[in-house]
């Protein structure tokens, strides 16, 4: 089985992510403009109860897989992963058919009760049978991921959205002229089917590089893996507790926002509509970058943890700088054009640009979101996934506080609750960050601070000669996609200048290996 360094995997992790992100975002342009605004809106209400049900049935298992793996894997115990990958599979497969049965029988509660709109139990009905699917398909990504051999998952992830963008226009299409929400339950049978073929690929690639047989002697290892149960769970449920903070959070939020709004004197049609349009709409953008995070932190994992199992604490702090960079290098770019063009963006993406009041707003707090996730990883590969928990919970109810006292608000509105989302962004990012200047002295330097802030001046003061000049012109499609080009030209320049990207990263990518010496 092919292992790749911290840096190629991330690489790869990162193209796929990008091919990936790119076809999302064609999904999310069918959806919108076949469903509209208020489509999107159920289809965006029902995604966190989703959420919430695989946090409970994956119990935080997928990120503990992965540094018991690759800490097996350093000592060579293959007997210890085979342990592992029983144990989990036994686990997730279980609890992912109990919690389908509870949401199935829990959509009708759910839709009217709590989300107040009782046609959103067509996607929650349509949506149920991808728990199972998703279950075991993240114990083989965890698996791999010790492996440090991230091209399987890489390959399924684009493999999943193909299939769903294939499938998404078509279901839409059918089930349109039945109903809106029988088109977003539509939309959620194209993510069903994307998964299903996702997961087919994940167990061929298991079956054709596994160095394991799990059938052999199945019984005998699970009567011996009471140790390796501790030693999952002593990861997996304070990372069961961050991602049940994060799931429970999704799932209330839609709840909380329609009470609030509804206190405010909005109604139940038009908060679903701004809500989409604040969900399904502002923060797909403004989660654009985070396929690169995202791909730090898979990576991250297993290296830290390898780096830890031999106490090398230089590594360590090496990789967690190295990280937050990359981060905020793939962050300050999205942060730039998403303030200075978000009308402009808007427009052309879903052909209304009613929602660009929330970008601007968002967009410059957001660069703390983007390192989040790494200091996220780098807590729970340090065995400090209990702390990090903390930081989620003190984060999500201040935000909810927020939420609630602003949305109810006639005067604030639904811009309470994008002001709640950045209250809770910069809260448990800054809580990360001083959890880890605890745990291992770490912060970031002065220098760094001040590359970080020059590389974001530099591309706003060019982003906004750029923007200047545009708004001249007749603002046509083609032009600003060369806007956008020369800005990115720009933008590596000055990554260059500032070295953000060093010579030896460089030298770790396979086709510039023979150009720089």
């Amino acid at each position: 089985m092919s292992k790749q360094t911290f840096l190629q995997g991330t690489l790869i992790l990162i193209f796929a992510g990008m091919i990936t992100r790119f076809l999302g975002f064609i999904n999310r342009l069918v959806i919108a403009r076949l469903m509209g605004e208020e489509g999107v809106g159920l289809y965006m209400m029902a995604l966190p109860t989703l959420f919430l049900i695989m946090a409970l049935t994956q119990m935080g298992l997928p990120v503990a897989i992965s540094k018991r793996v690759a800490e097996a894997e350093a000592q060579h115990n293959q007997g210890k992963v085979k342990r592992i990958l029983i144990v989990s599979l036994i686990i997730t497969t279980v609890s992912s058919l109990f919690f389908t049965v509870v949401m199935i029988f829990g959509a009708p509660f759910i839709a009217k009760t709590l989300l107040t709109d009782e046609r959103t139990i067509y996607p929650l009905l349509a949506i149920s049978p991808i728990v199972p699917i998703i279950a075991v398909s993240s114990v083989l990504r965890g698996y791999f991921q010790g492996k440090q051999n991230m091209k399987p998952q890489s390959y399924s992830q684009v493999i999943e959205q193909i299939v769903r963008i294939t499938c998404v226009a078509l279901f839409v299409k059918i089930l349109l002229p039945y109903g809106i929400e029988f088109a977003a339950a539509g939309a959620m049978i194209s993510v069903i089917l994307g998964e299903f073929t996702s997961l087919l690929y994940m167990v061929y690639q298991f079956k054709h590089k596994k160095t394991i047989k799990l059938r052999t002697r199945f019984f005998t290892y699970l009567k011996s893996s009471k140790s390796t149960v501790k030693e999952l769970f002593s990861i997996a449920l304070p990372s069961t507790g961050s991602r049940m903070i994060g799931s429970l959070s999704h799932f209330f939020e839609p709840i909380i926002v329609a009470q609030s709004l509804a206190i405010a004197g909005i109604s139940a049609t038009l908060a679903t509509k701004q809500y989409g349009e604040l969900t399904g709409y502002v923060l797909p953008l403004l989660f654009l970058p985070t396929f690169i995070t995202q791909s730090l932190s898979v990576a991250l994992v297993p290296s830290i943890s390898e780096a830890e199992a031999v106490a090398n604490k230089s590594l360590i702090h090496y990789r967690i700088h190295q990280a937050i960079r990359i981060s905020f290098a793939s962050g300050a770019i999205a942060t730039v054009v998403l303030s200075l063009f978000s009308e402009q963006i808007l427009t052309y993406m879903y052909g209304t640009a009613n929602a660009s009041q929330f970008l601007i707003l968002m967009a410059p707090f957001f660069i703390l979101l983007y390192i989040q996730s790494p200091l996220q990883a780098t807590l729970q590969a340090l065995d400090l996934a209990k702390p990090a928990m903390w930081n989620s919970l003190i984060g999500n109810v201040i935000k909810f506080i927020v939420l609630f006292t602003l949305a109810s608000s006639p005067k604030f509105g639904i811009m309470g609750v994008a002001i709640a989302m950045l209250v809770g962004v910069v809260l448990v990012t800054l809580l990360h960050l001083a959890t880890l200047q605890k745990a291992i002295r770490f912060y970031i330097p002065i220098k760094d601070l001040t590359k970080m802030s020059a590389l974001i001046l530099l591309t706003w003061l060019t982003a906004k000669f750029i923007k200047q000049w545009f708004t001249q012109t007749n603002e046509h499609f083609l032009i600003f996609i060369a806007c956008l080009i020369v800005l990115c030209i720009a933008y590596l320049l000055f990554l260059f200048l500032l070295r953000f990207i060093s010579k030896e990263e460089l030298q770790q990518i396979p086709f510039l290996q023979k150009w720089i010496r």
